[in-house]
Formats: C-alpha cells, structure tokens, sequence
C-alpha cells in the first residue's frame, strides 16, 4: 500500500483543484481495503474513498483523516461472457477488454473516464447505456466492516444512484453479464460513441465531467444556453464553450470558483425558468 501524508489532491482530481488529503492512500487488494476501514474505524479516524476522482470537486481546505484511491486495485477478468472487474479499473479500460473478447454491452462506458467503483456506486451512464443494464452484483465494504455481495435488487439502482449511497460501503470488485456479439459492430459503435464525446465534450481543459443531472422534461446545456451563461466565466473555472453542460478550468481555478460558479448556474436557471439543477458531480472536503 502506497501512503502519503499532506498530499495536494488537486493532483488527483479531474479539475486539478482541491486541497490536501491528511492521509492518501492507494491499497493493492481488498484485504488491504479492509485492514485500512478496520484500522479507521478503531481509532476514530474519518475516511472517504474517491474513485479516481472523475465527477468530484474537492474544496480547496481539503479532506481531513484518510483518503483511499482505489486506483492500484484494477485487475479485470472473463469467465465466458461475464466479466469480473475490481474497483480500481477504469471503465474505458474495461470496455476495450470486453470488445477484444468480442463481447457486447459495455460500448456505452467507452468514453466515460471513470472507475467501475465509482460508476456502479452512481450508476453512471452515457448515450442511452447506463451500469444497471449490466450488472450482475459487486462485492460491498461496509463502515463496519462486514464485505456483502449486494446483486441487482439489493442495489436499489435509478438515475445516478444506489443503494450504496444510501449505506456508505466501498464497491470493491464488480460482475457484469455481457453477450457474443459481432466484433466489427462493436468496434464501430464505440468508435463511434468515441467521435461523438470528442465532438461535444471539452476534452482539451480540466473538468469534472457533466456537472448537473439532466432534469426531468429538460437538458442543462440547453438551459444554461437560453439563460445566456455559456461562456461565463469566474476566476479561472467558465461554462464550456463547447458544451454548456460541462464547466472547465481554464486558468487556474481553484475549488472555490467552481462552487459558486454552480451556485450561480443553479440560482439563475431557477429564476429564469423555475429549474431545480441538482448537481451529478460530488463536493466534498472541509469548508
């Protein structure tokens, strides 16, 4: 197990802002996992897990006690057509895996930049594929200590969320069913979901992914566009000009900036158009 102490996670973080960590550690296995939450938990110690850090904000006072990166943790293995993977993995990683076995059904995951941890904990998605269509079951670390296996119906999943939420736990490893499918159609469709991220999103700046759940009967970007905020910048974060759903770090932002930069997307969404956005990315850290 890798530790350190002090450690700037803006080094980390998607955003390239965020405060120190008391305590980073990357653990190797999930006994190492397990030994670390014990350890915490005896001692009183707060701990937090960060995925790896994709669809977060870390306040810029950081994170007090430890913070646990899974990313060490990243084996991926077949059994037919169900593919186990450990938290750590990331899920563009996963869904190359499963299209060299010609297996179908991750394509969807193929530009997410996230960990398998974090998504099935949100039950990420992207272009009509969400991590419920596929699960099977995860095995779960809970504050107490006690490793379940929670399957589909325990998961509880709906739009970026589940029950994992709900109980605290660590997704340590993750079975998904996948299908045979036709390799070149494989290929094609993640290529192709491939040129339309690289079209729409503003891959070339820092961001923390899509910032705001889609609101019902809605789409943020559109919102964001009617209300004349594309563009609008404060200190260093803007809404992208590229796609008004995302928020970049354009020079320099600092934690700080993007959080009231949310608070002021939210409040004049609200006003204009009586919109509540509720944010899809975590924050995080001490105030």
């Amino acid at each position: 197990m890798i530790l350190y102490k002090d450690e700037p996670l803006k080094k980390y973080t998607y955003t390239e802002t965020g405060g120190p960590a008391d305590i980073l550690a990357f653990p190797n296995t999930s006994a190492q996992v397990k030994a670390l939450v014990d350890y915490c938990r005896n001692e009183d110690i707060p701990w937090i897990v960060l995925g790896n850090a994709s669809n977060l904000i870390v306040r810029d006072r950081g994170i007090r006690g430890v913070v646990i990166i899974l990313l060490e943790m990243k084996q991926i293995k077949l059994e037919g057509e169900t593919i186990i993977v450990e938290s750590g993995a990331r899920l563009i990683e996963v869904s190359q895996v499963a299209r060299d076995a010609s297996l179908t059904g991750f394509e969807f995951a193929c530009g997410i930049p996230g960990s398998v941890g974090g998504a099935v904990f949100m039950n990420a998605g992207a272009y009509g594929g969400e991590i419920k269509d596929i699960f099977v079951s995860a095995e779960v670390l809970l504050p107490s200590g006690e490793i379940i296996t929670m399957d589909q119906d325990s998961m509880a999943f709906r739009y970026r969320h589940s029950q994992i939420q709900e109980l605290g736990g660590i997704v340590l490893s993750s079975r998904f069913a996948l299908k045979k499918g036709n390799p070149l159609e494989i290929k094609a469709k993640m290529r192709e979901l491939t040129e339309l991220r690289e079209a729409k999103q503003p891959l070339e700046y820092p961001s923390c992914g899509s910032v705001f759940k889609r609101p019902e009967g809605h789409f943020t970007g559109k919102l964001v566009q009617d209300a004349g905020l594309q563009g609008y910048t404060l200190g260093g974060a803007q809404i992208s000009m590229k796609h008004a759903g995302f928020i970049v770090n354009i020079n320099q932002a600092t934690a700080t900036d993007y959080i009231q930069l949310i608070a002021h997307i939210q409040a004049v969404i609200k006003e204009k158009f009586a919109v509540t956005l509720e944010p899809e990315v975590r924050i995080i850290g001490e105030e």
